[in-house]
């Protein structure tokens, strides 16, 4: 076997790992989670970004390669479980370290995995989608990868989900974290939708995936709103 295709089928059993694993953790959570529209299984998936928790929620639904920012690495049991899970970490401030990641998220695209990112470059308390950042981007243009937008959000039957799911501000991770933990049960609804159109450049497409993945915010919160 080459090493191309060792390195290649390493990469496709982190993944499947990781779809596994993150099953198992959101049981230990107590995340029940919903979907709508259809997950993609290849090309690139743009997300809002609420919580540690999103890397699992996308995870669960299909095998994937994920970007995270470089501080993930260094967080207890997530960070190791994403180190494990091969996931591509970037230091945004970095020029340079952006055109490393974005070398290695083109090989992932070329090799026919589905590449996972967070192009808002933080987390929020989920009441909009933030602007996305277009840096990271590139790679879909040069490749013309299909890219879907996806969305989000959380409940609690017992505590506000923007204070207590979502981690954001200057929030501590444990406390955070042992904190969810104690909540009876969590919910997480997911949508997703392809990004029609073709793109002149990284920034017209990060402006599209941008609206799709708003457009598919107010879906899920007029969906909870109905069943509250």
């Amino acid at each position: 076997m080459t090493r191309g295709k060792s390195s290649g089928a390493l990469a496709v059993g982190r993944a499947h790992w990781l779809q596994m694993s993150a099953r198992r953790v959101l049981r230990v959570f107590g995340v029940q989670l919903s979907q709508r529209g259809d997950a993609p299984c290849a090309g690139l998936l743009v997300s809002n970004h609420l919580s540690y928790l999103d890397i699992l929620v996308l995870a669960s639904v299909s095998p994937a390669v994920f970007v995270a920012k470089a501080d993930v690495a260094r967080w207890p049991v997530l960070g190791r479980l994403a180190r494990l899970a091969g996931t591509r970490f970037v230091r945004r401030e970095s020029r340079a370290d952006v055109a490393r990641v974005n070398r290695e998220i083109q090989a992932a695209l070329n090799d026919g995995f589905l590449l996972v990112m967070f192009p808002e470059g933080t987390s929020s308390g989920g009441e909009t989608v933030l602007a996305f950042k277009s840096s990271l981007f590139e790679p879909a243009i040069r490749l013309g990868t299909p890219v879907t937008a996806g969305c989000i959000r959380y409940g609690l039957t017992d505590g506000d989900p923007a204070e207590e799911v979502c981690y954001w501000r200057d929030m501590t991770l444990l406390p955070h974290l042992l904190n969810l933990l104690g909540r009876r049960s969590v919910q997480a609804a997911v949508a997703f939708a392809p990004v029609a159109g073709d793109h002149a450049d990284r920034k017209a497409l990060a402006i599209h995936a941008h609206a799709t993945a708003l457009a598919l915010h107010r879906e899920l919160a007029t969906q909870t709103n109905r069943h509250s």
